[in-house]
């Protein structure tokens, strides 16, 4: 007898390889994610405009991208002496106007070309509920910690995701026939709407998610959201918070991602390349010079057989790093 329910999930048609190109946008798991793919080397464009939470937000910077949107102080908001945007979150706020543009900007610039070579888009919803301001009604992504009276907040309908959401990806396939669509819905939960309140919008995200899904063979749906609820039904699965998924929680969603969207020799290459990214957080032994070489050509064979096997990999900072190593260790 076993002990817990399992989600069935099917396999992906068009699998994820070491040639393919990654494009993640979304919550803050999608950050989670993102992480693992470029561990592993993946290539991988990741939250070109910081977290953004809820379909609306996300839709309006996908759509940013395919104008290729150009910036300008007066798209700048000034508040406690920072320059931000209200498409972006706090990572790309500055004191100075230049800074904050440049930071936007160039983001941006690798974005759309990175939109545009995309083989997969992972897309994370996070919450249906949004913000506006009250001076203009227009949605705001991050609130920037700007007093709560500056906005109103509402809890999106059903037609508002999906019109938005049908008009972007339209968008996209006319880009890419064959680009390959995968939502999914953050297993965090946003407490801070109530129980019930973070229960009607992930509901409400889940459903429009099914309308989307059935619209196009090339859109799938990753049960993130069930995965944690329904598989890990327990709090040691979620962080000392009890809102964010424990790190457990996030390795054990990703050997699933694993699973499911990669092929059978990404796999294999995937492990070999781990071994290499994870050694750069070896502790160097002070006292022993001769057993830091030894540990670092170690590492540079591993690469260079790596590499030339697979010389797509880049692995230009890992092979610098421990050969600076070997340099410095043996002067």
């Amino acid at each position: 007898m076993e002990f817990r329910t399992r989600v069935d999930i099917e396999a992906a048609e068009k699998k994820i390889g070491y040639k393919s190109k990654l494009f993640l946008i979304g919550s803050c798991f999608t950050n989670e994610i993102g992480k693992h793919f470029r561990k592993g080397k993946i290539q991988t464009e990741l939250n070109p405009f910081g977290v953004l939470y809820n379909p609306l937000s996300t839709a309006d910077a996908i759509e940013l991208l395919l104008d290729r949107k150009r910036f300008t102080e007066d798209d700048l908001y000034v508040f406690n002496n920072k320059y931000l945007s209200f498409s972006h979150d706090t990572t790309f706020s500055a004191a100075d106007p230049g800074e904050a543009l440049d930071r936007i900007n160039n983001a941006i610039e690798k974005a759309t070309d990175s939109l545009h070579e995309a083989t997969h888009i992972f897309i994370t919803f996070g919450t249906s509920w949004v913000y506006r301001r009250r001076e203009d009604n227009s949605l705001v992504a991050n609130c920037h910690k700007i007093p709560a009276g500056e906005f109103t907040r509402h809890l999106l309908k059903h037609d508002e995701i999906v019109r938005r959401w049908y008009s972007i990806l339209e968008r996209l396939f006319k880009v890419n026939s064959d680009l390959n669509i995968v939502f999914t819905v953050s297993p965090v939960r946003h407490l801070k709407d109530g129980a019930h309140g973070n229960q009607l919008s992930k509901s409400k995200l889940i459903v429009a998610i099914s309308d989307l899904v059935s619209s196009n063979r090339n859109i799938q749906y990753f049960p993130s959201y069930e995965i944690v609820l329904d598989e890990l039904r327990d709090y040691r699965f979620y962080d000392r918070d009890m809102v964010h998924p424990s790190g457990i929680a996030i390795d054990y969603i990703w050997e699933k991602i694993r699973e499911v969207y990669f092929e059978k020799n990404t796999n294999n290459i995937y492990r070999n390349v781990l071994k290499i990214t994870e050694s750069l957080k070896h502790e160097l032994n002070k006292n022993d010079r001769e057993a830091n070489v030894k540990f670092a050509e170690s590492i540079l064979a591993k690469i260079a057989r790596l590499s030339k096997d697979y010389p797509f990999i880049d692995l230009y900072e890992e092979e610098n790093y421990f050969q600076n190593i070997v340099n410095q260790e043996t002067k």
